[in-house]
């Protein structure tokens, strides 16, 4: 099975694809969808466009995207929001199940913490990918975190 993790941003997307088989999880591809245009219209599209490509490329059996939870700056909220709406309607056109999750439940499936910082998210996907360091920035390994944390949630379902 192959599951897309995406951190949705204004300006960049994180990714990542993870496969999952029998019990164990391999790092398959992760990145930027950077989103360059000043124009709302264009940048809503650049996403678009980005994340159909990477679904065309890797066709992943579930999508799992970072709910947005709270954001002091309500204009950032809106931005992502936004991007967020397209991003899940192109995986809707693609017909492949979306999972949807928030920051603590990611926290808790990948470290056990609800409260964990970037960093200890970080070094946990590494651990758990048994990869070396994730290049790039937080928006790459919380991708991958999404992505883990749907392969739990997915593995629980399958126990009743």
């Amino acid at each position: 099975m192959l599951i897309l993790g995406i951190d949705p941003g204004s300006t960049r997307v994180g990714y990542g694809l993870i496969k999952k088989e029998k019990n164990n999880l391999f790092f398959v591809e992760s990145g930027l969808l950077e989103i360059f245009s000043k124009n709302k219209t264009d940048r809503l599209l650049e996403a678009a466009k980005s994340l159909s490509k990477i679904i065309k490329k890797h066709k992943p059996n579930v999508v799992a995207v970072e709910k947005l939870f709270f954001m002091k700056n309500l204009k950032t909220a809106v931005e992502v929001s936004e991007t967020r709406g397209v991003l899940t309607l192109i995986v809707g056109q693609h017909k492949i199940p979306l999972l949807e999750f928030s920051p603590s439940e990611i926290k808790i499936a990948v470290t056990g913490y609800g409260m964990a910082d970037k960093k200890a998210v970080a070094k946990m996907v590494e651990n758990i990918l048994k990869i070396d360091k994730i290049k790039g920035p937080d928006d790459i390994s919380d991708a991958l975190a999404v992505a883990i944390t749907a392969t739990n949630f997915l593995n629980n379902l399958r126990q009743y």
